[in-house]
């Protein structure tokens, strides 16, 4: 079925059907009501390829996500799943495309062939070469994380510096003296891996604020990694009572070296940290966390990209979001007989 057809049908020409479906001119409304009544009989859908010739616009969105090698987080693959809900909201599609290694040709295909109207970029790395593509080449974008210096993006981020801080505080308060920081892996932390570094930010300024001793321990994303840092913690400083992580996907694993090391949480040990909240109540006993709120995430970051798209003129947003940590079961007063506080402040890498 055609738009000729429908002309027909209708009774009115092929260009006056052509200007209602796109609104690019006033089209009476009893006229819009007979052309709409026969779509409707017919179940029209016009071409989205011809759609996008004529409105100068794919309808579809890109969506940078890291390598698909890498198996993404819950609170990752929570974020993909809002994203494509809230464009499916706004009559809009999601191209995912990878990025990284061997998978920026995808990246450069997505940005130099004019297959989508913006882009939401994840995993942003301080300084991020892929922000100033997108730039060069004119298409509207959104970030999930910020640069360092680029205030011209818009772009929607989690707190990790004030909510590490946060949490190092809480076991401060708890009588911990002694605390480390799991992280993400020393291949993103070089790279330049924003919420790593900014939660080594609020870590050592909550350690020096408190004058605790504190151990940054690099951690892959997952739960083999998990286990064999934190067994490797444990042997390096035993005096260490508490951890908080930006790493969830390694929480299985670090739950299984605590057990291995006959530590009970929390009466022996305590955990808390940043992660989606499915991993925080899997934990047993379930995580003292901040939970990102990757569903809100996602709906902010298309909301913003769909302004970014219909006003490019427009001044950039930014949302910072600093979830409250809710109080679960993993962390509670350090052990009876626990280490001495140091009289100085340290943090070891």
């Amino acid at each position: 079925m055609n738009i000729g057809e429908i002309a027909r049908r209708a009774g009115v020409s092929r260009s006056t059907v052509s200007y209602a479906l796109s609104g690019k001119r006033p089209v009476a409304p009893s006229t819009r009501r007979r052309i709409q009544d026969v779509i409707t009989e017919l179940g029209y859908r016009p071409n989205a390829a011809a759609r996008a010739l004529k409105e100068g616009r794919t309808r579809t969105i890109g969506l940078v996500i890291p390598p698909a090698g890498n198996r993404l987080t819950h609170m990752q693959l929570d974020f993909v799943a809002s994203v494509v809900d809230a464009a499916a909201r706004a009559d809009l599609d999601v191209l995912l495309s990878p990025s990284g290694g061997d998978h920026d040709r995808s990246f450069e295909r997505l940005v130099s062939e004019s297959r989508v109207d913006g882009v939401i970029l994840m995993e942003i790395r301080l300084e991020d070469p892929r922000v100033g593509r997108l730039r060069e080449a004119g298409l509207p974008f959104v970030g999930i994380g910020h640069t360092t210096r680029d205030h011209r993006m818009s772009w929607i981020d989690v707190d990790y510096a004030g909510l590490v801080q946060h949490c190092v505080r809480h076991l401060a308060d708890l009588g911990h003296r002694r605390v480390a920081l799991v992280t993400r892996s020393p291949e993103l932390i070089s790279a330049g891996y924003g919420p790593a570094h900014r939660a080594r930010e609020g870590f050592e300024a909550a350690v020096a604020e408190r004058g605790l001793d504190g151990v940054e321990v690099p951690c892959g994303d997952d739960a083999r990694s998990g286990q064999e840092r934190v067994e490797a913690l444990l042997r390096s400083h035993p005096d260490v009572t508490a951890i908080t992580t930006i790493n969830e996907a390694a929480l299985p694993g670090v739950q299984r070296a605590l057990t291995d090391a006959g530590l009970t949480v929390p009466y022996d040990f305590s955990i808390t940290g940043v992660a989606a909240r499915t991993w925080a109540e899997d934990f047993r006993p379930p995580l003292t966390a901040a939970d990102v709120p990757a569903m809100e995430m996602g709906e902010n970051a298309v909301s913003l990209l769909v302004e970014r798209i219909a006003a490019p003129q427009t001044p950039p947003r930014h949302i910072l979001l600093a979830p409250p940590i809710s109080l679960r079961s993993s962390t509670a007063a350090v052990p009876t007989g626990g280490p001495p506080r140091p009289n100085h402040a340290a943090v070891r890498r």
